[in-house]
């Protein structure tokens, strides 16, 4: 089944709708039932009026429903889910059901100072430490609900700075695991009338009275009708702005260099709450990914289909890497995914070139994942950011790297070479010098698909205008936080999804508990 077929079962009667029939086709009629008219969501006064249905709105929704809550779901896309049918899926917590089944010994205390490490002390403290404490518990709410991590999970990391205890996690399918626990359970309390969305419809103010207070959202369908939603409380769980590229640069101070985020995340939660009153915080924790090669010189781009190995766990590097001026910035076999992030992020435009020879060409495990020797030489003829000469001078000119920068780093690194010493960085893998032409150069573009910028909220959820006080009726859940509040100053495993679900889970269980 493909991530654009989900089963939802939707009750005990066996009424069964798929994703596809949800939206048209066969299933239109049934769908129609659960869709009210934007005339009829008006036509009341909600519990709780979640903006955006994706990790944070749908689990505030059903825990919200559960509690006896009237809840009104409210998103700009076409179907519900947010970034689910495309993430990862990889969550962490301590103390849950799958440590225990493998005897891990692990607590939120422990979970707290890995975050805090990795994070360089940059999170929000005060939130994560309610995070670590109410993690497990929705996690083990999951797995008894269908979630089965993949064999021998959890484990320290996977693409990100390990953790020092196992904790983390993820399934087979990915987000959609969560997505198909979440959807039938969503779903099922709509057919009962616990639960009223509307999707295309875009959230684009908040309603509040004379001493500020939220009570409402006004939207515009996609017939272009206004129409004001009355709430008691407003939960803004619409995702960050990394598909909004003015949103972006005005928030982090760099361009958004790839267009690779979910297209609905375009900062119209930030925009709601700072309207509200609200403040934004954690832009200077801005970090670009270890580098892609995109399709264009027009960012933001599309990344290219070039997979390319640069990490050491993976492929140990035989090339060097430079900067525009032609120089050495990082140990390239560095283990730690997050030194050389932090190393990137120094350099000018987040840009490097992975550079090598005719001999490397020849003697080196491939650089590209899945590409033979052919398919490689072959790049070089049709990607803009491929480039080779018959001298570093050349090479240099066609790449847009500093000529004599790089003939004097690349005189350095084979002089350290030959020396079996790297007294520059300290490199341990060099087997092969840069010396026999042609000469290669790849473009690499450091970037992001997330957002760090978000809402100030308290403990509780609660979004915080500019003196530090709750905005009343008002909370906030997901990226809408940013991801620095929850990552600081370093990408850590499962600290963007997994706070989003229990966030969400917090607000709809407490609002009304």
């Amino acid at each position: 089944m493909s991530k654009t077929e989900i089963d939802t079962a939707t009750d005990t009667a066996g009424f069964r709708l798929n994703k596809r029939e949800l939206i048209t086709g066969a299933g239109a009629a049934a769908a129609l039932a659960l869709m009210p008219r934007i005339s009829r969501a008006a036509s009341e006064t909600w519990d709780l009026i979640v903006v955006g249905g994706g990790s944070a709105g749908l689990p505030c929704a059903i825990f919200a429903a559960q509690q006896g809550a009237r809840v009104l779901v409210v998103d700009r896309a076409h179907r519900l889910g947010g970034t689910l049918d495309r993430s990862f899926g990889q969550i962490s917590a301590a103390g849950t059901r799958f440590q225990a089944e493998h005897g891990i010994e692990d607590s939120p205390e422990a979970h707290f100072d890995d975050i805090m490490r990795i994070s360089k002390g940059k999170i929000d403290q005060d939130l994560v430490r309610v995070f670590v404490n109410e993690a497990a518990r929705t996690i083990d709410w999951l797995g008894a609900n269908g979630f089965t991590p993949l064999p021998g999970h959890p484990v320290v990391g996977g693409g990100h700075e390990p953790y020092l205890t196992r904790r983390y996690q993820w399934a087979e399918q990915f987000g959609v695991a969560i997505l198909k626990i979440l959807l039938p359970q969503f779903l099922g309390l709509a057919r009962q009338g616990s639960i009223e969305f509307l999707i295309r419809t875009d959230a684009q103010e908040l309603i509040q009275d004379e001493s500020g207070a939220v009570n409402g959202v006004m939207v515009r369908d996609a017939m272009g009708r206004k129409m004001d939603l009355l709430g008691r409380k407003v939960a803004l769980t619409t995702g960050g702005c990394a598909a909004n590229p003015e949103m972006f640069r005005e928030l982090h101070g760099a361009p958004l260099y790839a267009n690779m985020a979910y297209p609905f995340n375009l900062g119209g939660g930030l925009e709601m709450g700072v309207g509200a009153g609200g403040t934004l915080r954690g832009g200077e924790l801005f970090l670009v990914a270890f580098g892609m090669v995109l399709n264009d010189f027009n960012v933001p781009s599309t990344p290219a289909p070039v997979p390319v190995r640069t990490a050491p766990q993976t492929r140990l590097p035989w090339e060097v890497y430079v900067n525009s001026g032609g120089q050495r910035f990082v140990r390239e076999d560095h283990p730690s995914v997050d030194a050389r992030e932090h190393a990137l992020l120094g350099q000018k435009d987040h840009r490097f070139w992975i550079v090598f020879d005719q001999q490397i060409m020849d003697s080196a495990p491939s650089l590209v994942g899945g590409w033979d020797r052919d398919r490689l030489d072959w790049a070089f003829d049709k990607y803009h950011f491929f480039s080779r000469g018959d001298s570093l001078a050349e090479l240099a000119y066609w790449a847009g790297i500093d000529g004599d920068g790089l003939a004097a780093s690349i005189g350095r690194y084979n002089s350290a070479q030959a020396g079996g010493q790297d007294p520059e960085f300290g490199r341990e893998h060099m087997p092969l010098p840069v010396g026999k032409p042609p000469y290669y150069a790849i473009r690499m573009q450091g970037a992001q698909l997330i957002s760090f910028a978000g809402l100030t909220v308290s403990p509780e959820l609660q979004v915080l205008n500019g003196n530090g006080d709750p905005i009343p009726n008002l909370y906030a859940a997901g990226e809408v936080l940013g991801a620095g509040a929850t990552t600081g100053f370093g990408i850590v495993n499962g600290m963007l999804l997994t706070p989003a679900l229990v966030f969400g889970r917090m607000i709809g269980e407490r609002v009304f508990a």
